[in-house]
């Protein structure tokens, strides 16, 4: 395998950085409310690696793709697509499933980088 390409690795850690301080604000949040506990902190930890892995996953099968031919490249970013997918399903599922993990909290992560990163202050 190649090394990881430095664009893959600064968005990667742009993601993990706004990710984290969404989790921080959603910490904060649960806190001023009453409701936090560890299932909660245990959450926002399943659900930020797993936002930020999906995203590093998704980099690093892109990075892949650039080099092959069109209809390859497709079908490997389709079947990541498919496998991150999966994956996000089964961490979901898990921490439904395990009474230590605040379902909702660790879903909610899984979001930040789809819409906050776009606006976050640091970039």
């Amino acid at each position: 395998m190649k090394a990881l390409d430095p664009t893959v690795k600064r968005e990667t850690v742009y993601i993990l950085i706004c990710t984290t301080l969404c989790s921080v604000l959603m910490q904060a949040a649960f806190l001023v409310l009453g409701k936090w506990d560890y299932t909660v902190l245990l959450g926002n930890v399943v659900g930020l690696i797993t936002a930020v892995a999906n995203f590093l996953l998704m980099g690093i099968t892109v990075q892949r793709a650039v080099n092959e031919e069109p209809k390859q490249a497709a079908r490997r970013i389709r079947a990541s697509q498919s496998y991150r997918l999966i994956f996000q399903g089964v961490v979901l599922v898990l921490a439904a499933v395990l009474d230590v993990i605040n379902l909702w909290v660790a879903a909610l992560p899984l979001l930040f980088p789809r819409g906050s990163c776009d606006r976050c202050l640091i970039k």
